[in-house]
């Protein structure tokens, strides 16, 4: 049977107890260790004493569950379980860095600071959504840093997986979570949809970014449903010197509909990363709260939330790809630039939701120094940019769904795979070097995408070509584009 009560020195499955770390609620947290292993670890207990919670306990189960399934930088390394029967209890690698907790000493916060924050944890949920488990207790003290600066959620407790059972909706009908982060749908029992996550860090940067709660923190289900009809001040109305695009973001965080929010963390996250490039609408510009004509009709004719899909990660991963295009204009034919774009309007027409990513690598030398002129005199690097826009000009797709980027590199391969990793891109899409010979003699950059690429990649080719048959170059004039 289980110990009443735990102390420093007693010995558990060949872990030695230190010291009491954290006194919790629903559970209390030892540091521990074991000769076998090298890196820290901590121990998790549960509460099962007389008058505990017994959602403590199946919270509990639900992180013996879930936790030894996820490998990630994002999540603490799982060591192992003790039973019921015995001693329950979850060793894991304790993070030696920091909370995010501390941080709420000094709000608000900078955009800078709220938009890398920010990123770093949508990151985080982007590992944890692929791997098909919504956290749904998305707050500061459930978030740490690693000394190397990677975000790391805790606490599987409330979580999700979409394919094992949930314990938590099986056993009780009241919404658990923490109410200030809490989504809608959350609040109505739908358990499966990793938007609810986005939701709460779209929450956690409004506190970050005005030092305001935008749905204070109600402790009755009447005063968290009122989420459900009544909107948030926009940002920018508390602290006018938050910038439109960080506004964008966080309002689009928490839209009331799951279909309204960002489609996924990893589009969430490539929007942080840059604020210039983000894609403004009315939600930008809003300083005042939505009407009491409007709240009232919301209240008493609600929008439906959607529809209840368990799958609903996979689902939208499958439908919202990041896909990268990767376009070498000086070599780029009329026949290749026509597959490209078949190519990518094709993925568009099939995933309504993808982003599209046009890249040009601009190589440099490694010795010499490069001009940021061509021979006209004209910048370089716009110029490629301009040349990138009226390639994709066809392809269509909804407004702000295709961004262009221009990259200096002395290797190209390298510089797609660097931008393939750090934008968590799905899908890689580049032509074929057009000459056997040439590929021959120095090599594919496609090849060693495909190679070293940690996503999808099709390498489209211009099927009439040969090496003794080269195709016409297609060389795109910028001042041309630029009059069409």
């Amino acid at each position: 049977m289980a110990k009443s009560s735990l102390k420093a020195g007693d010995v558990i499955d060949g872990f030695v107890i230190g010291d009491l770390l954290h006194n919790g609620g629903m559970a209390r947290l030892w540091s521990v260790t074991r000769p076998d292993i090298d890196f820290p670890l901590l121990m998790k207990v549960p509460r099962i004493g007389e008058g505990d919670d017994p959602a403590a306990i199946v919270s509990f189960e639900m992180e013996q569950m879930i936790l030894p399934k996820l490998s990630s930088p994002h999540v603490p390394r799982f060591a192992a379980n003790g039973d019921f029967s015995t001693q329950p209890y979850i060793v894991m690698e304790r993070i030696e860095g920091a909370s995010l907790y501390p941080w709420l000493e000094s709000l608000p916060r900078t955009d800078r600071e709220v938009a890398g924050l920010g990123a770093k944890i949508a990151d985080a949920l982007d590992a944890l959504h692929r791997q098909n488990v919504v956290h749904l207790d998305l707050k500061p003290s459930n978030i740490m840093f690693r000394p190397t600066g990677e975000a790391v959620l805790i606490d599987y407790g409330l979580a999700c997986h979409i394919h094992m059972p949930d314990l938590m909706a099986e056993e009780f009908r009241l919404p658990y979570g923490t109410a200030p982060y809490m989504a809608p749908e959350q609040i109505i029992g739908r358990r499966t949809d990793f938007r609810s996550d986005l939701f709460a860090l779209g929450v956690l940067m409004y506190f970050f970014a005005t030092g305001t709660r935008p749905f204070g923190d109600p402790q009755r289900l009447s005063g968290l449903r009122k989420r459900l009809w009544r909107d948030p001040w926009p940002p920018r109305a508390l602290r006018p010197e938050i910038s439109p695009a960080l506004q964008e973001i966080i309002l689009h965080c928490l839209e009331v509909k799951p279909d309204w929010r960002y489609r996924t963390a990893a589009q969430l996250a490539n929007d942080l990363r840059d604020l210039s490039r983000v894609r403004l609408t009315a939600r930008a510009e809003r300083l005042k709260r939505d009407s009491w004509t409007e709240v009232v009709r919301r209240r008493f004719n609600p929008e439906p939330l959607g529809a209840h899909k368990p799958a609903v990660i996979a689902g939208q991963y499958a439908d919202a790809p990041i896909v990268l295009v990767g376009i070498d204009l000086d070599t780029l034919s009329t026949e290749l630039a026509a597959s490209l774009r078949l190519t990518t309007q094709r993925i568009v027409e099939k995933s309504k939701g993808a982003r599209i990513a046009c890249l040009n690598v601009q190589k440099i030398n490694r010795i010499s120094l490069d001009t940021a002129l061509d021979d006209e005199g004209r910048n370089k690097h716009v110029a490629r940019l301009v040349q990138l826009k009226g390639w994709a000009q066809p392809i269509g797709g909804a407004e702000g769904a295709i961004t262009y980027h221009v990259v200096e590199a002395v290797d190209p391969a390298r510089a797609i795979l660097d931008f393939a990793r750090a934008n968590k891109v799905d899908h890689i899409v580049m032509g074929a070097r057009q000459s056997s010979a040439m590929r021959s003699l120095i090599g594919s950059v496609a090849g060693e995408v495909a190679t070293n690429a940690p996503c999808t990649v099709t390498v489209v080719r211009n099927r009439y070509a040969t090496a003794e048959t080269a195709p016409r170059t297609e060389r795109l004039d910028p001042t041309d584009i630029l009059t069409r």
